[in-house]
């Protein structure tokens, strides 16, 4: 309790100074969020093991799909009732398969694991709060590094994404969006926000790889961009170039980018953002509950948050 009351004090401070087809994009839910649901627990049951034990644990997708890679929209919480949405896009290397237990069966790695993780700590900060979280596995990531030089999945998965953001604008007029992309999911989403609908306010990367251009500035859009890039983090040693069409330029966690940055005590390595504990999930959720109001203490970590909207909204959902 006291290291997750440290993290909630550190953010403030930096906050408060900075304050399922083979030919995709596809409308990810057009019938709807709830009726969705019995159609994907379905799929899941005709496909069997572990996807069924999905379904018979009532766990909700928009999505599900076992052709190829797979692809899986998985929601937490009751989306139809939002006022908060979170969507989170993983990077190089996500699969189906790896949905649930992680790259190489490191738990920390999978989609489902960190959009939990998010979940609960919104919860946790704002329990009156209507929020969701979505882990958005709604296209086909690159296998590797050098097939994802030439950017061309993260443009077709930015395609999609808008798809989903313009339904989820369209049934949700008054909620907020937050994106949140790891690793080459932060390019996606970077892309994504320039076609986005104004719903979507806020842009969060963690261990950034690009965004597509050279500075948050050139984003088009009124929206805030957030980077939280860790010493630990090997993206670090990825060169900040663009050249006849490979690579992404600078990193979003590169200070030259100008994104406001997050906090990454408690981070280690390059999938640690959303890991319990971490300075960076705290802040994660302070952005998506709008929590951009603070009064610094004094120092770069003490800071009390003020003026949110975070705490409010109604009965939790």
């Amino acid at each position: 309790m006291r290291r997750r009351g440290a993290g909630r004090v550190a953010v403030a401070a930096l906050l408060g100074v900075n304050l399922v087809l083979p030919t995709r994009p596809e409308p990810v839910a057009a019938a709807g969020f709830v009726e969705a649901y019995p159609v994907t627990a379905a799929a899941m049951r005709a496909a069997g093991p572990p996807y069924a034990d999905w379904a018979a644990d009532g766990r909700r997708f928009l999505t599900f799909d076992t052709r190829g890679d797979g692809r899986a929209v998985e929601v937490f919480g009751d989306l139809a009732g939002a006022d908060r949405i979170a969507v989170l896009v993983p990077g190089v290397g996500s699969t189906l398969a790896d949905f649930d237990r992680g790259l190489g069966g490191v738990a920390r790695r999978a989609p489902a694991v960190q959009a939990g993780q998010l979940y609960r700590e919104l919860r946790a900060t704002a329990p009156a709060a209507r929020v969701a979280v979505l882990a958005w596995l709604g296209y086909d990531p690159p296998d590797g590094v050098l097939t994802a030089a030439g950017g061309g999945s993260a443009r077709r998965g930015a395609a999609g994404l808008v798809v989903l953001l313009r339904e989820l604008a369209a049934r949700r007029p008054a909620a907020t969006i937050t994106l949140v992309g790891h690793s080459y999911g932060a390019l996606v989403v970077s892309l994504a926000a320039a076609d986005a609908p104004v719903q979507v306010t806020d842009v969060v990367t963690l261990g950034g790889v690009g965004a597509g251009v050279q500075h948050a500035d050139d984003l088009p859009g009124r929206r805030r961009f957030w980077a939280a890039e860790a010493p630990s983090d090997w993206i670090r040693r990825v060169p900040a170039v663009r050249l006849l069409g490979l690579g992404f330029g600078r990193r979003p966690g590169d200070e030259a980018f100008g994104a406001r940055p997050l906090p990454v005590g408690g981070v280690a390595g390059h999938d640690g953002y959303l890991a319990p504990g971490s300075a960076t999930l705290v802040a994660a959720a302070t952005v998506v509950l709008g929590g951009f109001d603070a009064v610094a203490l004094g120092g770069s970590d003490a800071v009390v948050l003020g003026g949110s909207d975070a705490g409010r909204g109604g009965d939790a959902r």
